[in-house]
């Protein structure tokens, strides 16, 4: 992945930051519980560590492949 890849796009990564701080405004304001916080922050974290193998792994396959000319070249 180049450097200029915006990697949260594809992954809504910024909706995920974004409700993570949502849900501590509402647990501060009482709004949702101990748990309900907790669950949510639980499920986020395993969304990023999905995120993680993903980017892990197109980086490992982008590393590993090589060049192939495209178009009936022989």
């Amino acid at each position: 992945m180049s450097e200029s890849t915006d990697v949260a796009s594809p992954y809504s990564l910024d909706a995920i930051v974004k409700g993570i701080a949502d849900d501590l405004v509402s647990l501060r304001r009482g709004e949702i519980s101990i748990k309900d916080a907790e669950a949510r922050a639980m499920l986020a974290k395993q969304y990023m560590n999905g995120v993680r193998l993903v980017i892990n792994a197109r980086q490992s396959l982008e590393a590993a492949a090589k060049p192939v000319a495209i178009g009936g070249g022989k």
